[in-house]
């Protein structure tokens, strides 16, 4: 079922509940670029394990209001006001990729919500110490993300187009990222209930060019907290092999952040995240008190 939520200031959200109890809240945070239709578990699987999991689109993607200049740590505000429109007092949040650093937000500045958190495949803060921010990354993210740091307006004026190419044909996403893929990656995406799912994510996205954009410019920005305060249980979850995400930011988030349990696959990459969700979940719900 598909709401429409407020902000405070405005903003529409467009969110994507479920059809069950809400006893087992789990918010899922979409990757970049994405949206609230974007890969989940089968719907038998959710029904058995009670997760009412709700997603919705980040500011700027799909049919959610742009919030420009916003940070990491905004999330939080935008997590918060749907779970105030659904009556949730408590929830678990997973973020996968580019969703992962906003999970940590929610982690660190909503500690009287939040039961447990998830980052799979997340970056580090681009401003990491002792971190070098892009060793092991594929060469792609390398020249985007630099883009986002030094020159935002260019950057901007490179995705607006590329984004419209998407948007009318959502397997040239894929299709450019192919090359960069590991051989389990490629199995994963071209199993055809996925590939189906990632083409309506991405076209679902890409309404406007500016979510994806603006979560670019956020990710390699200053983030608003440090993962260092985080005081709730989190899961890291990572694949060794991982180019967009490399592992060394998965070390770094797991020596900082005190109540973790990091899970660092040797044979998996980026997309094996969408294959290692359901267990995830199963450890989320493990922590999640009735709301």
């Amino acid at each position: 079922m598909h709401h429409l939520v407020r902000t405070a200031n405005g903003r529409r959200l467009q969110v994507e509940v479920p059809v069950t109890s809400w006893e087992r809240p789990v918010f899922l945070l979409h990757g970049m670029p994405g949206s609230r239709v974007g890969p989940r578990p089968r719907i038998r699987f959710l029904q058995q394990c009670g997760a009412a999991l709700i997603s919705f689109d980040r500011p700027g993607y799909g049919g959610s209001d742009r919030w420009a200049g916003r940070q990491v740590a905004d999330a939080v505000e935008d997590v918060a006001a749907v779970a105030d429109a659904l009556g949730l007092k408590r929830f678990a949040v997973v973020g996968r990729s580019g969703g992962g650093p906003h999970a940590l937000a929610c982690a660190a500045l909503l500690p009287d919500r939040v039961t447990r958190a998830a980052a799979m495949v997340a970056l580090a803060p681009r401003d990491a110490e002792g971190l070098d921010w892009f060793a092991g990354m594929a060469p792609f993210n390398v020249q985007e993300f630099r883009t986002a740091v030094t020159d935002p307006e260019r950057y901007a004026a490179r995705i607006i187009p590329r984004s419209a190419v998407i948007r009318r044909n959502p397997a040239r996403m894929l299709e450019d990222l192919y090359s960069e893929l590991t051989e389990d990656d490629r199995r994963i995406v071209s199993d055809s209930r996925t590939w189906s799912m990632l083409l309506r994510n991405y076209r679902e996205a890409l309404r406007t060019p500016y979510g994806w954009i603006d979560d670019a410019i956020a990710l390699t920005s200053p983030w608003g907290f440090d993962p260092a305060r985080i005081r709730v249980p989190v899961l890291l979850w990572h694949g060794a092999k991982d180019v967009f995400s490399p592992a060394s930011h998965f070390s770094w988030l797991a020596a900082r952040i005190p109540r973790v349990k990091a899970v660092l696959e040797p044979k998996a990459a980026h997309f094996a995240s969408l294959r290692a969700l359901p267990q995830v979940l199963d450890w989320l719900l493990a922590g999640a008190s009735r709301s």
